[in-house]
């Protein structure tokens, strides 16, 4: 080994085995890659069957027994459940903040019009505050157990975590304090 090629540590007795299964593996990768790399010059992918066609992609080959549900849910333009149950959660999601943005336009409008409002705006805009909370709560509190309900049906990569509705709530607190009468 010259000087270059040593390592600059001892391998240690249990990073040791470690290193030498990851030493065979990059060989082993670095040689298909050569044999690939020698088929390609030789020609050997040139005249494939279905080479230039386009994929069929109608057939999941990941779905296993579930193919043939996917494929009818497919053909009637729906998703699979834990899917569906995503873009309710969504949706949810996006009519919440749909009532802070209506909110905001309104506190906003308060405030740019006049530099103080009156009474009655802001009477009006307290009601609005204090319906717009409860809705935004039930709303969360909807999501929320949708989530639950998507982590017991979905696959853990589709999981989601559940909203803090507390912290939401502090924070719609702060941001929308109610105005004084």
């Amino acid at each position: 080994m010259s000087a270059q090629q040593k390592p600059d540590r001892p391998a240690s007795a249990g990073g040791g085995a470690e290193a030498t299964a990851q030493a065979r593996m990059r060989r082993r990768a670095d040689l298909i890659e050569e044999l690939l790399d020698e088929a390609r010059k030789r020609g050997d992918f040139d005249h494939l069957e279905g080479a230039g066609a386009p994929l069929d992609l109608q057939k999941n080959v990941y779905a296993g027994d579930k193919a043939l549900a996917y494929s009818l849910l497919k053909q009637n333009q729906m998703a699979p459940p834990e899917i569906e149950r995503g873009k309710e959660i969504d949706a949810e999601l996006g009519r919440a903040d749909q009532l802070l943005a209506r909110l905001r336009r309104q506190r906003d409008i308060i405030g740019v019009r006049h530099g103080s409002a009156f009474a009655s705006e802001r009477r009006a805009y307290n009601v609005l505050r204090e319906k717009t909370r409860t809705g935004y709560a039930e709303i969360l509190r909807a999501v929320n157990s949708k989530i639950l309900s998507l982590n017991i049906i979905a696959p853990s990569a589709l999981h989601r975590r559940t909203i803090d509705i507390e912290a939401r709530l502090r924070a719609f607190e702060e941001e929308f304090p109610p105005l004084t009468e």
